[in-house]
């Protein structure tokens, strides 16, 4: 399955992708809820009648969400029996990506209320890790990691409140985006730690995530804790050129295993070719920070969403869960006061840190685990997973988790790069970049990463009408190059279209004359590097040629048009209002 955000088949053919490939993978325990493969069809189905023009930036593409995020009509569980009700709302993040015409597949496992790193506390089973069954699946959005890493799925949502978004991430070979807090609506979302919750999104490429970013951000008056400027929030990537990144000093790291360590040092070493300048910091404040989400009063705040069924019926509840949220009642509001005031001076802390780097370099975990060592000592092994993501929200900071290779038991490892509120952009900029220099392949797919865009080299756009449309026969030659389709539209009214008298006919945009009459006409509009779209004009074929392209809304942008000579005997087809209406004509 390919994993990249737009996709290449028809929504109908998508979803029969994804839920065949579900039932060849065989694990049960990877969905708490899945749709009826008939109600996906129907939405696929109704995707597909829309105009072109309102389908939406994520048309015809899978994803499927974490059960603590209500979906209307369906049951929200949390991965507790008791707990599970019915959603009468479709949580804000959510109805983006459906209004948007990506179609929902299911709601994944997790462990209980967002309760850990583990991915094995949930009474619907533990999903299978998808390299080793003998690992963990990383928790707590452990079935949405899995669903991306088998290819389920395009791209799938978490939530983070201690690294549920990026610990998952490392041991599926997957990206994990945590992004700014605030800057994606948590409205309809079962809290975990309210005011340190976020909304996180796994995919395989960094670029895909930063797709379903920009259809979700937003500001949302029903969520208290939306930042203001959350409208403003661009995730898109940075080239980073030349950076500083932090690393923490040799003896503030902790591994598991060599492998761990290696991988680490190697992404390291990659991020300085790649053009960083290594710096190293005090980890001090970041760890004694991360001590607190656990060893402080926020595990009280575990308490909002469920203090009703821990006091009626405890037995209800994961045992692993219960004596964690047992943990909360030892807190009281002095304690309370006293923790804020110590995280306070950590944040100042910190603060001399990011004058001195744009980005720290991290281990996401510090080894894989087997699900043998968290049953031996459950609460300990979460704790360490969290070395290296627990400060993250605390001190208000985004970060990318992207695959590092692989050990040598082949089960992968991951790194993370964090950096303030609002940097987002570089992050992701730098993540992409490390990304492709790490590995090669997507999840547990045979599906290889798209080709990096150069750094410093900023993307342009290109309309397309004929055969490069997306599902068109030259399609790929965009695609190679790692071109994204960003809109489906129209020119404005004043071209004229032929299909041109070659054996197969090509298509041929020409623009008329003033006071001429002609047609809008269907094009995709696409986003491609400038070294790109020189090698695309360089295997250029007479009549074709480049120019400016006005669309429907009056902004000119590149694309191709054909030469006027060649028009002359060929025949008229712009009452069709596109090629692909021509094309199924002629079929």
């Amino acid at each position: 399955m390919t994993l990249r955000i737009k996709e290449t088949l028809s929504p109908v053919e998508a979803v029969e992708r994804s839920y065949a490939t579900l039932a060849a993978l065989g694990d049960p325990a990877v969905f708490i809820h899945l749709e009826p493969l008939a109600k996906a069809l129907g939405r696929a189905r109704e995707l597909m009648q829309r105009p072109m023009t309102g389908r939406g930036a994520l048309f015809g593409v899978s994803f499927a969400v974490k059960d603590n995020i209500d979906v209307e009509g369906l049951p929200t569980s949390a991965a507790c029996p008791a707990f599970r009700y019915t959603a009468h709302k479709t949580a804000a993040a959510v109805q983006r990506l459906l209004d948007a015409g990506a179609i929902l597949i299911g709601k994944t496992n997790l462990d209980q209320f967002a309760t850990g790193l583990v991915g094995v506390r949930s009474p619907y089973g533990v999903p299978r890790n998808p390299f080793d069954p003998a690992f963990i699946p990383g928790g707590s959005s452990s079935g949405s990691a899995v669903a991306v890493a088998t290819g389920v799925v395009a791209f799938a949502l978490g939530t983070d409140t201690a690294g549920s978004g990026r610990v998952p991430a490392a041991m599926n070979n997957v990206v994990g985006i945590k992004p700014t807090r605030g800057v994606i609506s948590m409205h309809g979302v079962v809290p975990a730690c309210r005011a340190q919750d976020c909304i996180s999104v796994f995919c395989g490429e960094v670029r895909a995530g930063v797709d379903v970013l920009q259809v979700m951000r937003g500001a949302d008056p029903r969520d208290p804790y939306a930042r203001a400027d959350a409208e403003a929030w661009d995730p898109q990537p940075v080239a980073p050129g030349r950076f500083r990144f932090g690393v923490p000093r040799a003896e503030q790291l902790s591994f598991q295993d060599s492998s761990s360590r290696d991988l680490y040092m190697a992404a390291a070493e990659r991020l300085i070719r790649l053009g960083g300048y290594q710096v190293e910091v005090d980890f001090t404040p970041f760890s004694r920070a991360a001590e607190l989400l656990y060893g402080g009063p926020w595990v009280a705040q575990r308490l909002e969403a469920t203090h009703e069924l821990y006091e009626r019926q405890p037995e209800a509840l994961h045992p692993v869960v219960r004596e964690v949220l047992s943990t909360a009642t030892q807190y009281d509001a002095l304690a309370a006061f006293r923790a804020e005031a110590q995280l306070q001076v950590l944040r100042r802390a910190s603060l001399p840190t990011w004058r001195s780097i744009d980005a720290l370099l991290v281990p996401t975990i510090p080894g894989p685990v087997t699900l043998a060592q968290v049953e031996a000592d459950p609460i300990g092994i979460n704790t360490s997973l969290g070395s290296y993501t627990n400060f993250v929200n605390l001190l208000d900071l985004c970060a990318v988790a992207v695959p590092a290779g692989f050990g040598a038991d082949k089960v992968p490892r991951g790194v993370t790069l964090v950096a303030p509120a609002g940097s987002d952009g570089l992050a992701l900029g730098i993540a992409d970049a490390l990304h492709h220099a790490c590995v090669e392949q997507q999840g547990n797919t045979s599906e290889p990463l798209a080709p990096l865009q150069k750094p410093n080299a900023p993307a342009v756009r290109i309309v397309v009408a004929g055969a490069h449309m997306q599902g068109m026969p030259l399609n790929h030659q965009l695609t190679s190059l790692g071109a994204r389709l960003l809109e489906r539209t129209f020119t404005a009214p004043s071209y004229r279209f032929f299909a041109l008298a070659t054996d197969p006919p090509k298509p041929g945009l020409i623009r008329v004359a003033a006071g001429e009459k002609g047609q809008p006409i269907e094009v995709e509009v696409w986003a491609l590097s400038q070294l790109a779209l020189g090698e695309l004009v360089g295997g250029l074929p007479p009549p074709m040629c480049l120019g400016k392209v006005e669309l429907a809304n009056g902004e000119r942008v590149i694309g191709f048009l054909c030469e006027p000579y060649a028009t002359v005997g060929a025949r008229d087809i712009t009452e069709l209002g596109g090629w692909r209406r021509f094309v199924a004509q002629s079929s």
